[in-house]
């Protein structure tokens, strides 16, 4: 049992140390993106410059500060090796109607790999950020 503890806590240690927390992004108003679910009232657009600027911040972000600072996705893709994708809409389409279903509205994704950190930090589609 002591040789087994042995050899599992080091490996809890790394996994847990794995990735760098991230409170605050400077300049981005984490309430307001957050009562903006699914960008129907299109104030998601407005962030846009605060997470360019400090984009490259948010990756190695764990998978709960990216939760704090955007809120829960507002869509979730799993792959089979325990990757994820979050999908979070940045402007009005049919996933403002009733059911939400998917829309081809421009999305902010954050992708994780298997140890739960940003992997990368992309828009469905490019989009113009004036700064």
């Amino acid at each position: 049992m002591s040789i087994r503890l042995f050899f599992i806590l080091p490996l809890l240690l790394v996994v847990a140390g794995c990735g760098h927390s991230l409170s605050e992004i400077p300049g981005f108003d984490s309430a307001a993106w957050r009562q903006d679910a699914f960008a129907c009232q299109n104030q998601r657009a407005r962030q846009l410059p605060a997470i360019d600027a400090y984009r490259e911040t948010l990756y190695g972000t764990r998978t709960d500060d990216i939760e704090s600072l955007f809120g829960r996705p507002d869509e979730e893709e799993l792959s089979e090796q325990t990757e994820k994708t979050y999908f979070y809409y940045i402007e009005p389409g049919t996933q403002c109607e009733p059911r939400h279903l998917r829309s081809q509205a421009n999305k902010l994704t954050f992708h994780f790999g298997p140890t739960g950190i940003v992997t990368a930090v992309l828009y469905e589609r490019p989009v113009s950020v004036a700064q």
